[in-house]
């Protein structure tokens, strides 16, 4: 066989990898999206506190499926174990906003998918997020900052919900709006510089078992960058383990598991 039939052979088997392995990603994003998919969109229209998700203890709207989720389910407990096991793959494959950022990123003009200073500085982002929920948090008493309208259809609730907020809610709600819009302009620009709960979770990363990590082998060539919805490479900043780019890599130089010590 010529090299050029044997390279038009690889491609093609390196294609059907990527999109099975695609498809089963989505297929599990999708499925989460119906467990989980309801709570995400109560925090951002319905939950009466500013910083939703944490406390589902103490909400009035027994409609939310948070509580069952976070009190019953064990969530916010569940969470940390996956990191602990899989770095961030909740936000690769299990994270309902993270799943629509990355639809909406199918159509984004600007990818980003470069290491340029623009992206490095974003990086931040999540944590400049996470500092100023913890302030809402602990500094400001998590403060309940709109009337739980717990009656009627789904959407009319929401209008009367932005209706009688008040002013912090409203704030923290539009810019969560505001950036879910640019994600059209910016792929995933949610995840990958804004998100909170990312932030958390890339802080706790380092301390997982298993990932996907770059071999010695790499040629720094970035076929696996270019791939990346999140716009990084195996294990750097960003890496949610959706293992998109594991079979792109021209040197087989990516591998999941264990990463030894050098």
């Amino acid at each position: 066989m010529s090299k050029a039939a044997s390279a038009t052979l690889d491609t093609h088997v390196s294609k059907r990898k990527i999109l099975s392995l695609t498809a089963v990603r989505r297929l599990v994003q999708v499925g989460m999206l119906g467990v989980m998919g309801q709570w995400s969109f109560y925090g951002i229209f319905r939950c009466p506190f500013v910083v939703p998700y944490v406390s589902c203890e103490n909400c009035p709207v027994i409609t939310c499926h948070g509580r069952l989720l976070s009190m019953f389910w064990g969530f916010w407990l569940l969470l940390p174990v996956s990191v602990i096991l899989f770095g961030r793959a909740f936000c690769g494959w299990a994270c309902p906003g993270g799943f629509v950022n990355q639809v909406l990123g199918k159509v984004a003009p600007v990818k980003l998918r470069v290491k340029n200073l623009l992206a490095r500085c974003g990086e931040a982002g999540p944590y400049l997020a996470l500092l100023a929920a913890a302030v809402v948090f602990f500094y400001l008493g998590q403060p309940r900052s709109n009337v739980p309208i717990r009656t009627g259809q789904f959407f009319e609730s929401v209008r009367l919900t932005f209706e009688h907020a008040g002013m912090l809610w409203l704030v923290r709600s539009f810019i969560v709006l505001g950036f879910l819009v640019l994600g059209l302009v910016v792929a995933n620009l949610w995840c990958r510089f804004v998100c909170p709960t990312g932030g958390v979770l890339e802080a706790l990363k380092r301390f997982s078992i298993f990932k996907f990590h770059m071999t010695s082998a790499c040629n720094d060539c970035n076929k696996c960058l270019r791939v990346c919805e999140m716009g990084t490479r195996p294990g750097e900043a960003n890496c949610t383990n959706c293992g998109d780019c594991h079979d792109v890599c021209p040197v087989d130089a990516i591998r999941f598991g264990r990463k030894r010590a050098s």
